[in-house]
């Protein structure tokens, strides 16, 4: 299920992004942000960056196994510059098996920690996309479009190199970043509950 852009989204979000030059010169410290023109999200925005998502994953792990975990920790740093929205403020991650005290990394250095694992403020942390995995899945259950927001949710198969596999719900939440492409937001994932 798909719920498009509403008239009343575009007309709450324009007033707010044509006062962002205002609040820029009303302190500087903020002029160094820069807005994203408003261009609505698509349908197709969404599932491309979900698949961007899942091959970033496959190739963390592979170069992982090829090369070892700086490569892996090098390129799994790429992949959270270019996916997630950490350099626009807190994301609103919650890894799969990630345990209290660090159940949500809302910085980058505990996103990178719980992909690739090896930083002492993390010490659970063994390194998610280090797994083998191989190939993924994707399904959505539906993908809601709020202009420059969106969220999905539903399930990803992740498949490891046995051909075992795990099946993640995952919820992402994007907006569109100031050079037009998505960035995640927020990322909760879980394993489906089993029942007794």
């Amino acid at each position: 299920m798909t719920i498009r852009t509403s008239a009343l989204s575009l007309a709450l979000a324009l007033p707010l992004l044509a006062l962002a030059p205002a609040i820029a010169n009303a302190n500087p410290s903020a002029a160094a942000v820069s807005v994203a023109p408003y261009a609505p999200i698509t349908v197709a925005e969404v599932e491309a960056a979900q698949l961007a998502w899942g091959d970033a994953l496959v190739a963390i792990s592979t170069e992982y196994e090829r090369n070892g975990r700086d490569a892996a920790k090098t390129l799994a740093g790429k992949v959270l510059d270019a996916a997630y929205a950490y350099d626009m403020g807190p994301v609103l991650f919650k890894p799969t098996l990630a345990a209290a005290p660090n159940t949500f990394r809302t910085t980058r250095d505990g996103a990178l920690a719980y992909f690739v694992g090896g930083d002492s403020r993390f010490p659970a942390d063994s390194g998610f996309a280090l797994k083998g995995w191989r190939a993924y899945k994707i399904e959505n259950a539906g993908i809601v479009i709020t202009g420059n927001s969106a969220i999905s949710m539903g399930n990803v198969h992740l498949t490891d190199a046995k051909g075992n596999v795990t099946v993640v719900d995952k919820t992402w939440g994007y907006v569109r970043g100031a050079d037009g492409k998505l960035r995640i937001v927020l990322h909760h994932s879980s394993l489906p509950y089993a029942g007794k």
